[in-house]
């Protein structure tokens, strides 16, 4: 697992358009509450909404709330068998982590942004925190707090952080499998 590369390892690379925080085209909010985009399939069948927390309160189960709708989008929710089930809430879980973590140590969220292709379930949120998020050593199985980046790298098959030199803040990404 790694805590310093912008994308997963592989035939991917970076993901151009919503992945790497600029909407993608063929992406509008039209219909969308504010600070939601998103909704549209653009033509590679990978789809992406964008949450912005400009302002708003209560935002890990504002995040919550707004993932668990895009998973009903896309055929997610409701769960047919346990292991979708169980992958929607590993999803669910990462985001809520993900979005305390940028409460916690970095002046709270900026963007939580999802994209879904038919293998893979990006989740990034943005905030304008300095630090490095990395799982805490020696993990204590038994101790209330720091088990956010340990469950996160646990469920995930990678994470990262983006940085843009010159520009505060950072992206944190998780990417998971999409139910078979």
């Amino acid at each position: 697992m790694s805590t310093t590369r912008p994308y997963s390892p592989g035939d991917r690379g970076p993901e151009p358009g919503g992945a790497s925080g600029a909407p993608e085209q063929g992406s509008s909010g039209a219909g969308a509450p504010p600070g939601v985009s998103g909704g549209e399939a653009p033509p590679s069948d990978r789809q992406v909404r964008r949450l912005g927390f400009d302002g708003a309160s209560g935002v890990v189960p504002l995040a919550r709330d707004f993932t668990r709708q895009a998973l009903y989008a896309w055929g997610w929710l409701p769960a047919a068998t346990a292991d979708r089930r169980a992958a929607a809430e590993d999803v669910l879980l990462v985001v809520s982590e993900l979005v305390t973590n940028a409460c916690l140590h970095a002046e709270g969220p900026e963007e939580l942004w999802i994209t879904c292709d038919k293998k893979v379930l990006r989740i990034e949120v943005s905030d304008k925190g300095s630090g490095q998020p990395a799982p805490r050593t020696p993990h204590r199985a038994g101790r209330p707090g720091g088990h956010g980046m340990f469950i996160v790298q646990r469920l995930c098959l990678d994470w990262g952080v983006v940085r843009t030199p010159g520009v505060a803040g950072k992206k944190v990404w998780a990417e998971l499998g999409a139910p078979a």
